[in-house]
């Protein structure tokens, strides 16, 4: 496994308002994500990064699921073979859905994966987004609204996927290395506090 080519940020070297949003993650998850330190490196952009991801990942309107959006960055990431991103969000997709096998299905052959006819069709959009963006048109909608899925949703599954294509070039430029907590989490129970 290669290293961070950008050395991460010591949690001691933070801005005071970065290392409190850190401090929250590491108490919830019992460890802090790497991409949390990777991009501290640049507080402005950092600040900017995360109040996005938090307003697309974190949002209570619409009809997307957290595992749904979560899908939607393990397929698209894979797709743009980004490690930490796969690694990262399959956990989280594996801990949302309850279902072990689903992120691994879903980087691989997202395609032959377990999941509905409703995220097929939002992968299948996804995906579009990911690969061909330029090539979407109006015949690209009544599949989704046929899923139930509105036009707000759309607009977030778009937006997702463009954000962690932004994100995914960012990890793998930088040389950014998923956690080792990451490969174990929704694979096996979680110890009892």
């Amino acid at each position: 496994m290669t290293a961070e080519r950008y050395p991460l940020v010591e949690l001691a070297n933070l801005p005071d308002d970065i290392r409190t949003k850190v401090l929250e993650v590491q108490e919830k998850s019992g460890f802090v994500p790497n991409v949390f330190l990777a991009l501290a490196r640049r507080p402005a952009e950092w600040r900017a990064f995360f109040a996005y991801h938090d307003a697309l990942m974190l949002k209570e309107e619409g009809s997307l699921t957290k595992g749904e959006r979560e899908m939607i960055v393990t397929a698209t990431s894979a797709a743009n073979r980004c490690l930490y991103c796969v690694v990262a969000h399959g956990a989280l997709l594996r801990i949302y859905e309850k279902k072990p096998l689903v992120a691994d299905q879903v980087a691989v052959n997202w395609r032959k994966a377990d999941i509905t006819p409703r995220q097929y069709a939002m992968l299948e959009f996804a995906m579009k987004v990911c690969d061909r963006s330029h090539e979407i048109d109006e015949g690209d909608f009544p599949p989704l609204h046929a899923q139930g899925f509105s036009d707000e949703d759309i607009w977030d599954i778009a937006a997702i996927t463009a954000f962690f294509g932004l994100s995914n070039r960012m990890a793998s430029f930088s040389g950014m290395q998923p956690n080792a907590e990451f490969y174990l989490l929704g694979r096996v129970p979680r110890a009892k506090k």
